[in-house]
């Protein structure tokens, strides 16, 4: 696993996987074909999307080791650092891999919400669980890809590539939100942990001296990527995870106010904002009046 692998085009990924290169921005990869290797890290430069129909040792996802099960779908977006580790044993990789280049979705529909599909950013161990249905679904898509890669370009190849690349992101979408509703146990369980965690946050000094929890730290605080959090969170309560925090910051401020030895701005400090006028803006944006006013009311 000491070595590190570069791809930064398309090109260099088919060559390593023993494919075609049909179009310099897109490929569509049957890892079959590909000659045994040993496990190591790699850096890919585009959009990778790969299901793997093969036990082939741990996923290593930046510094973190996760067992990738057969039948699961991984998504790496570009820039990031991912591999498989083997313990030098020799694997055979089976299954497939849709690979794209941002320049591919520029000016496209895609390419000005390619940012919506949060699952780019999620950690393996968050990675989606397909059905056997689903799986015929994601290679039907795949399918489509690859025929219009083989076909002779005309005006019209590009569009129906990158519309099947945002069929493909978007079956994902409806796939994760059935494994978001069956592991509902499992949500239930984060959403305890986070409210436990706010609560045991604002008891502590932590407040005053690294001010308001943010969505990346509860996130690291619960072993999650922050995206895969955030939409855990808004499936769960119909809020963002930064609206879920600001609501529990509101329902301590209201507790805080009644405290008539306190000013407004020792409150706002002691919840962690950094200058009074952030609190007293929230308040009244979530209130509906301002701080001193909710006092003078109550």
């Amino acid at each position: 696993m000491d070595e590190m692998r570069r791809f930064e085009t398309i090109n260099d990924y088919n060559i390593f996987n023993n494919t075609e290169t049909l179009h310099p921005l897109v490929s569509v990869i049957d890892f079959s074909k590909a000659a045994p290797r040993e496990g190591s890290r790699m850096y890919f430069g585009f959009y990778t999307i790969i299901l793997k129909d093969v036990k082939c040792g741990d996923m290593v996802y930046g510094r973190h080791t996760y067992d990738y099960q057969e039948g699961t779908l991984v998504f790496i977006a570009p820039g990031q650092i991912a591999g498989v580790k083997s313990n030098g044993e020799i694997y055979q990789p089976k299954g497939h891999g849709l690979v794209f280049h941002p320049d591919l979705i520029h000016g496209t529909s895609l390419g000005r919400h390619i940012q919506d599909y949060t699952f780019f950013g999620y950690q393996f161990n968050e990675a989606l669980h397909l059905s056997e249905r689903e799986r015929k679904i994601v290679l039907d898509c795949f399918s489509k890809i690859e025929y219009e890669l083989e076909h002779a370009i005309d005006r019209h190849s590009k569009r129906l590539i990158v519309s099947n690349i945002e069929m493909v992101l978007d079956y994902c979408v409806r796939f994760y939100d059935r494994q978001f509703i069956t592991r509902d146990n499992v949500l239930k369980g984060i959403l305890e942990k986070f409210e436990n965690l706010l609560q045991e946050y604002f008891q502590s000094e932590k407040p005053q001296t690294i001010g308001l929890p943010s969505v990346a730290m509860c996130a690291s605080e619960l072993n999650l990527s922050a995206n895969y959090f955030g939409d855990l969170i808004k499936k769960e309560t119909g809020k963002s995870a930064q609206e879920y925090i600001q609501s529990k910051v509101i329902e301590l401020a209201k507790e805080k106010v009644f405290d008539q030895s306190k000013s407004v701005n020792q409150i706002a400090y002691e919840l962690g904002f950094k200058y009074p006028q952030h609190f007293s803006r929230l308040f009244k944006q979530k209130v509906g009046v301002s701080p001193n006013e909710y006092r003078a009311l109550n």
